[in-house]
This record gives structure tokens, C-alpha cells and sequence, in this order.
């Protein structure tokens, strides 16, 4: 039993490390600000239904995400199913959240992608069409949410002008990153023979014209497929609208859990509380930990402190359970699942004109033999 343990530890020691990490972080505020007691005395009185809510919340979010990759996916692949795009999602979910930056999700639900049957080409420009249609809605949704909380977010947050201008600058400038390689095929070349150069100048690739040659077939497919995907208005539209309704419920957890508290609501109102999430959400996107431990917590410190008051430390502790540990458990037992069920055996690329061109002639050669 121990031999075949320790493979599965070794294979899976960076996520155990980074999760125990974010752990660690998250009981170390908690028993720091009292929140032992405050939970347990909070324990007796604690309304479940909300509770519930709030994991429904987080369920239908994920379930959302599946739906607006879907959209993509069918776009390119009309036999592609739900099933798989959800899979793929949950794999996005689960390495987001154990990887520093965020930065594993993408490649990731590329490669998942990529093991279902799809051209890895196409797979990179649906993630990042995906990708850059959800920052565009999250930094829009933000900005409304600062003009209309504007206010009371200055009055009642130190820095609040400054940590807003952090994190629209910080999604910003990660979406004009994901623009230029959608749609600017020389500057994506560029960008690529600077990092070769780069790479080879520091002997961290030896073979740059080999290694070029192979990342610039791949870069071109994926231009080519990020011009079949287009602007269809068709498309966007249901993508956008249920990314919306994503980011209102992801936000929304905050009041579920006041509202589990017993706190009462005539203290804050629904809109402020989203705002605040939202602001938490993109101050912490940039922190270089998994799961943006310890920026999380304090973010969430720093906006919710006055909402909560002496009930906050127990409110980061639903909160990182709910919407962080939860995240890892389902996107660790759904990708596995996916990857399991769905193999590349069971859908195919759909062959070129030329690939067919090809085909025939090799079949006639091989009938005139």
C-alpha cells in the first residue's frame, strides 16, 4: 500500500504543498483575531439555509462557467458536449486555485481540451477568447461598481483609490495581452523571436529555430481559429450576459454568509456588499501565491471589516472554505472524472479538404497495388 502511495504523493506534492500553505495562512489569522471563539459562540446561532444558499451559489457559478465555454466550443466543434466543457472548466477551477497567479488554469484546460479530441490550436483560442470575454465583463462590472460606491468605499477604506487603480491597471493590462495574441499575428511573433532570443542568450533553449518553428504552427493555428470564432454577436451576447449573472452570484457569498450570521441586513445593502467582493477579487487576482494566500485574507480584512466587526475572522474562514477549498475539492474529483470518461478516441478533428485530397489518393494507391 505504502508503494503505491508514494507515487500518488510525488505526483500530487505541489497542490498538497500550496493548499496546506493557503491553510496554514488562513488558522494562523483566525486564531490571531480571536476567531476560535467568536466562531464557536457563532455556532449555536449560525442560520443554515444561508449557508446552504451560499455553497448553491458557488455550485451554480461553476455550472455557469461549463455554459459560457460551452457557447465557444460549440462554435468550433457542434458535436462537442456539456459534459466535456464542464470537465474542462472544473480543471480551470482546480489549477487557478493551486497555482501562483492563477497562471496553471489556461494551459491546463488546454491540454484537458487537447486529451478530448481537440486541436490544441483551437483549444488556445477558445480559452482565450473565454478568458478575455470574462476580464472584460469583471473590469466593466468593477468600474460601474466603483462609480456608484465611490463614496463610501474612500470614506470607510484607507488606499481605496490606490488599491482600485492596482487592479483595473493589473486586468487591463492582462487583457491587452490576451488582445494582441487574439488578433495581432506579427506582434505574437515578435513577441515570440524577443523571448527565443532571450531564452537562447541565457542557454535556457538550445534549439531556438527548432523550438520557433514548432510554437509558431501552433500560434498560427490558433489565429486562424480565433478568426472562426469572429465577433459574432450571436455568441457573445448569451456569453456575456451569464458571465454577469457568474461574477453577481461568485459576489453575492459575502452577504449570504452576514446574513448566516444574523447580522442585521438593514446595515448594508446587497450592491455595496458586491462591490466590495468585487474589489477583493481583483486586488487578490495578482498576489504570487496559490489562491492568492494571505492577499485574500487581508483584502477580505480590509473591505468586510466593517461590515462584520467582531465576527470577522470566523466570516474568512466561511468565506476561504466556500469559495477557495470547496473550488479544489469538486475541480479535483470533476477533472478526474472528466479525464477519465471523455478520451480523444471519441471525438475526432474534422479533416481539412486537403486531408481528405490526401486520404483518397492514399487509398487509391493502395487499391492499385
Amino acid at each position: 500500500m505504502t508503494e503505491s502511495l508514494a507515487p500518488k504523493l510525488r505526483r500530487n506534492l505541489f497542490p498538497i504543498i500550496t493548499t496546506s500553505l493557503a491553510l496554514v495562512i488562513m488558522l494562523i489569522f483566525l486564531f490571531s483575531n480571536d476567531g476560535v471563539q467568536t466562531l464557536a459562540m457563532l455556532a449555536q446561532q449560525i442560520r443554515g439555509e444561508w449557508i446552504f444558499l451560499s455553497l448553491a451559489a458557488v455550485i451554480l457559478t461553476l455550472l455557469l462557467e461549463g455554459l459560457s465555454l460551452h457557447l465557444f466550443c460549440l462554435h468550433l466543434y457542434p458535436k462537442w458536449t456539456y459534459g466535456r466543457s464542464f470537465s474542462v472548466g472544473m480543471t480551470g477551477s482546480l489549477y487557478s486555485a493551486i497555482t501562483p497567479f492563477s497562471t496553471g488554469g489556461q494551459p491546463m484546460q488546454i491540454y484537458a481540451m487537447r486529451k478530448m479530441g481537440m486541436d490544441t490550436g483551437k483549444a488556445g483560442a477558445i480559452i482565450a477568447m473565454k478568458t478575455l470575454s470574462y476580464q472584460v465583463v469583471m473590469v466593466l462590472y468593477a468600474l460601474l461598481l466603483v462609480c456608484t460606491q465611490l463614496r463610501f468605499f474612500q470614506t470607510n477604506i484607507s488606499n481605496f483609490s490606490f488599491l482600485t487603480l492596482v487592479g483595473i491597471l493589473s486586468n487591463s493590462t492582462f487583457i491587452a495581452i490576451v488582445f494582441l495574441f487574439t488578433v495581432s499575428a506579427k506582434g505574437t511573433d515578435k513577441i515570440l523571436r524577443f523571448f527565443l532570443r532571450l531564452l537562447y542568450r541565457f542557454r535556457l533553449c538550445r534549439k531556438p529555430l527548432h523550438r520557433y518553428h514548432q510554437i509558431h504552427s501552433q500560434l498560427s493555428m490558433f489565429h486562424m481559429s480565433s478568426k472562426m470564432i469572429g465577433l459574432s454577436l450571436k455568441l457573445y451576447l448569451p456569453v456575456i450576459l451569464l458571465t454577469i449573472l457568474q461574477i453577481t452570484l461568485s459576489c453575492s457569498i459575502p452577504y449570504m454568509i452576514y446574513l448566516s450570521f444574523g447580522l442585521p441586513p438593514e446595515n448594508v445593502s446587497l450592491w455595496t456588499m458586491l462591490a466590495a467582493q468585487q474589489f477583493v477579487a481583483m486586488v487578490s487576482a495578482f498576489i504570487p501565491l496559490p489562491g492568492a494566500s494571505g492577499g485574500a485574507e487581508g483584502s477580505f480584512l480590509l473591505f468586510f471589516g466593517k461590515f462584520f466587526g467582531d465576527t470577522i475572522a470566523p466570516a474568512v474562514l466561511l468565506w476561504r472554505t466556500i469559495t477557495y477549498y470547496l473550488h479544489i475539492a469538486l475541480g479535483a474529483v470533476f477533472s478526474t472524472w472528466g479525464g477519465k470518461k471523455y478520451t480523444v478516441q471519441e471525438i475526432t478533428e474534422p479533416a481539412s479538404p486537403l486531408e481528405a485530397l490526401e486520404e483518397n489518393f492514399s487509398k487509391k494507391e493502395q487499391d492499385s497495388k
